[in-house]
C-alpha cells in the first residue's frame, strides 16, 4: 500500500485550487471558465485531456510500467447550485451561485490525484481515465461524458461525495443500492374557468389538481411494495389568477426517488393512470410529461469491498451508510462497469445544499489517498 504524503507547500496548492474554485461557481453544463481553469491545471502538471466544449473533461494517465489495456476511472463533478451564499467566508462567492454540494473539494481532490498519480506513471501498468463532469446537479452531465466514450474499455470507477455530518477524513460507503433515482414530471389539466360564484357552470382545474396531489400519495402506500422505498413529491402548483375566478388550467411539476429497479420503470404509467382518472373524475383532462434524469444509483459488491480494503490498508476510517434518497448522475457509470460511490466525511454543520454550509478543508488529503490507492490497487488486481 502506498503512502500519499502530500507535503505543506503541495497542501497549500490544493487549498489555493479549491478557493479559486469555490469562489467562481457556474451551474449547469455551461462551465467555461471553470473548464478553463481545470485544463489549465492539467497542463500544469502534463496530463493529456479532451475538453468536450465547456460541459466536459476527459484526461488519461498511462501507465508505463508495462503494457496493459486495463482502464480504472476516477469522476469529479464541476457544477455549483443557484444558491446565494451566507458562509460569510473570505473566499465565498457572490455571483448568485455557490458550491453548496462541495463539487469545489470534489475537483481539487482528484486534480492532487492526478498530480500524484502522474509522478508515480513508472510504477503501474494500465491507465487511469479522471472525469470532470459538469451537470451533475440537473442530471445531464454525467450522459453527456457517457456518450463520448467516458466508460469504454473501463474495469472499474470510483466517485467521492462530500458528506459534511460525518466527522473529516472518514469515508462511508453501501454495497448495493446507495443513492435513489431522480426522474422529474409534468402535469397539465386542462377545465373550463368561470365566475367563482357559479362553480356549476365550471370544471375546475384548481381543485381537479388539488385531488391528483393527494392521490399521488396512494402510489406510494397502495400500489407500492412498503418494502421497497418511494418518495413522490410535488414541488410546484400553479393555477389561477385572481380570487372570484375559478381557474381553467392548472400545472403540477414534481419528482419521484427509489431504488428498485421494477418500481423504477413502472413510475411512469402508475403516475399517468393517477393523473387521467383523477382529473376525468372532475371533468377536466391531464396530460403527462414524464423525464427520466438519473436511474438508482447501485453500488457493485466487489468494488464496496474493494474501497473497504484500501482504506484499511491506508489507516482510513471507514464506516457502512444507509441508503438515502438524495439522488446522483454517477450511476450512468456504475451501469456500465463495476463502480464504488464513497462518501468523504468534512465536518460540518450544516446538511448539502444549505448556503451556510462549509466543508472542512483537511478532507482534501483523506480524499486523494483514497483515490491513489483505490485506482492503483485495482489496475493491480482487475
Amino acid at each position: 500500500m502506498n503512502k500519499i504524503v502530500i507535503s505543506d507547500g503541495e497542501f497549500k496548492e490544493l487549498i489555493d485550487i479549491r478557493r479559486h474554485l469555490h469562489a467562481n461557481p457556474e451551474t449547469g453544463m455551461e462551465l467555461k471558465q471553470t473548464c478553463d481553469y481545470i485544463c489549465e491545471q492539467l497542463k500544469k502538471i502534463g496530463i493529456s485531456y479532451q475538453r468536450y466544449d465547456n460541459s466536459g473533461i476527459i484526461a488519461e494517465i498511462k501507465g508505463t510500467l508495462s503494457d496493459s489495456d486495463e482502464v480504472v476511472m476516477l469522476r469529479a463533478d464541476m457544477d455549483a447550485l443557484p444558491i446565494e451564499e451566507k458562509t460569510g467566508l473570505p473566499f465565498a462567492s457572490h455571483n448568485g451561485n455557490m458550491h453548496a454540494c462541495g463539487h469545489d473539494l470534489h475537483m481539487t481532490i482528484l486534480l492532487g490525484t492526478a498530480h500524484k498519480l502522474f509522478n508515480m506513471k513508472d510504477s503501474f501498468a494500465g491507465t487511469i481515465r479522471l472525469l470532470f463532469q459538469a451537470g451533475e446537479e440537473i442530471g445531464q452531465g454525467g450522459k453527456y461524458l457517457y456518450e463520448r466514450g467516458a466508460m469504454e474499455n473501463v474495469k472499474m470507477g470510483m466517485g467521492i461525495h462530500m458528506d459534511p455530518l460525518r466527522p473529516t477524513g472518514e469515508i462511508s460507503a453501501i454495497a448495493g443500492p446507495d443513492w435513489a433515482s431522480c426522474d422529474r414530471f409534468k402535469i397539465y389539466i386542462k377545465g373550463k374557468g368561470g365566475h367563482g360564484a357559479m362553480p356549476h357552470e365550471c370544471k375546475d382545474a384548481t381543485v381537479a389538481g388539488a385531488a391528483i396531489v393527494m392521490n399521488m400519495q396512494s402510489i406510494v402506500s397502495r400500489n407500492n411494495d412498503p418494502k421497497k422505498p418511494l418518495v413522490i413529491t410535488i414541488g410546484s402548483f400553479h393555477s389561477g389568477t385572481t380570487f372570484n375566478v375559478i381557474s381553467g388550467e392548472a400545472f403540477l411539476e414534481g419528482t419521484c426517488r427509489c431504488f428498485d429497479e421494477d418500481v423504477y420503470e413502472k413510475l411512469p404509467e402508475m403516475i399517468e393512470t393517477v393523473a387521467i382518472n383523477t382529473a376525468q373524475a372532475y371533468g377536466c383532462i391531464a396530460e403527462l410529461k414524464y423525464d427520466r434524469l438519473i436511474n438508482p444509483l447501485i453500488n457493485d459488491k466487489d468494488a464496496w469491498a474493494f474501497l473497504k480494503k484500501t482504506c484499511e490498508e491506508s489507516d482510513i476510517p471507514f464506516s457502512d451508510r444507509q441508503s438515502e434518497m438524495i439522488a446522483e448522475d454517477f450511476a450512468v457509470y456504475a451501469n456500465a462497469a463495476p463502480c464504488i460511490f464513497a462518501h468523504l466525511g468534512a465536518g460540518g454543520h450544516f446538511p448539502l445544499h444549505n448556503p451556510e454550509i462549509i466543508f472542512e478543508e483537511e478532507s482534501i488529503k483523506t480524499g486523494i489517498e483514497a483515490e491513489v490507492n483505490f485506482a492503483l490497487n485495482a489496475l493491480k488486481q482487475i
